[in-house]
């Protein structure tokens, strides 16, 4: 008796999974190679007003390789304004200066529409947003809701006047400082708006050596603020390219999923000292800005590929503005870089 006399269904075909095109490292490898001709010449062209600070330099060409929003943090005088100002000249990039105070009004970050009384009508005028490099400067200086404007801008690089909605030129990058919030006048940056700043970067104090050659450079009148245009923007939209095609292995994605999971539940993750500390977790913004801040990073590095390495480079800038901590925590002066080096300490890498 066949299969279907006895009302069995006859065995269907087993489809397997298609094997997938193998990934040539080396040839990737190569690539990134040639594409980062241009990161040393940039380097250098920084370094001939900015002392030191190579971290920062390096964090911000990370931030420009992924399209990404970066906020600097640190005390006033550290270079941070004269350090993206810098790196805007060297890319001949369209660049606009916003410098945040309390009595600001949305209007004049994005724009509005203004009242033409010889014609009756309306008529759009742009904010200084409409640029590739927007410079906000101090924006903790400025209260909540003209922080707030940034946020469509941000997002869907777009800002909406009136009924209609305007697309930002590409690249556009926010790239803003801030103050300490211990620091008098500064308000502190709602949560909507720290998740989308790819990176915070914290700037710390130059060492001795840096601060006596800032003293030879900076202390006279002549001193050399402004560099010209070493890097066209159509060379970096090349680089972000290959930066797409870094190869990021299958464990090294794993490790990232654990990662953020163990900051949003770390008792699930067997930390049960850190669950006590932590309000909510990092998004998913989070995890896949480590992915592209660890291609970049591996690009900068001249590899076309993802080490664990390269994601424990970048996950405290990814997830320090993320990672939010409680009540007890401050009370403990336990604050989010201690949390994220504890989950990077305690989860295993591949």
């Amino acid at each position: 008796m066949n299969a279907g006399a006895r009302g069995i269904a006859p065995a269907r075909p087993v489809a397997r999974p298609v094997a997938a095109e193998p990934i040539d490292v080396r040839a990737i490898e190569e690539r990134v190679q040639h594409s980062r001709r241009w990161v040393a010449p940039l380097r250098k062209t920084i370094a001939q007003v900015v002392v030191g600070q190579q971290a920062l330099v390096d964090k911000l060409l990370v931030g420009l390789l992924c399209e990404g929003h970066v906020l600097l943090e640190g005390v006033p005088g550290l270079a941070k304004t004269l350090t993206l100002k810098t790196l805007s000249s060297a890319l001949g990039a369209d660049f606009s200066r916003i410098q945040f105070t309390p009595d600001m009004l949305p209007g004049d970050i994005v724009g509005t529409m203004m009242y033409a009384p010889h014609s009756g009508g309306f008529s759009t005028h742009r904010g200084p947003v409409f640029a590739n490099l927007v410079l906000a400067d101090e924006i903790n200086r400025a209260p909540a809701k003209v922080q707030s404007a940034l946020l469509e801008a941000m997002q869907e690089r777009q800002v909406t006047l009136g009924d209609a909605t305007h697309r930002l030129p590409r690249p556009f990058l926010v790239l803003a400082t801030q103050n300490p919030v211990e620091q008098e006048g500064t308000y502190r940056l709602p949560e909507a708006q720290l998740d989308r700043f790819l990176l915070k970067v914290v700037v710390g104090y130059p060492t001795p050596a840096e601060e006596r050659a800032i003293m030879d450079a900076m202390a006279r009148s002549d001193a050399r603020t402004e560099v010209d245009a070493v890097v066209d923007l159509d060379v970096l939209s090349a680089a972000r390219a290959v930066v797409d095609d870094v190869f990021v292995d299958e464990r090294v994605k794993d490790y990232v999923v654990r990662l953020i999971f163990a900051s949003r539940d770390p008792r699930a993750a067997g930390l049960d000292d850190l669950a006590p500390l932590v309000r909510f977790g990092a998004s998913p913004r989070a995890t896949i800005g480590i992915v592209r801040a660890a291609k970049a990073w591996a690009y900068l590095q001249g590899r076309g590929f993802v080490t664990p390495q390269d994601v424990k480079a970048l996950a405290p800038d990814v997830l320090r503005h993320r990672v939010a901590v409680t009540y007890d925590a401050e009370a403990q002066d336990i604050d989010a870089d201690q949390v994220v080096a504890r989950l990077l300490d305690a989860v295993p890498v591949p």
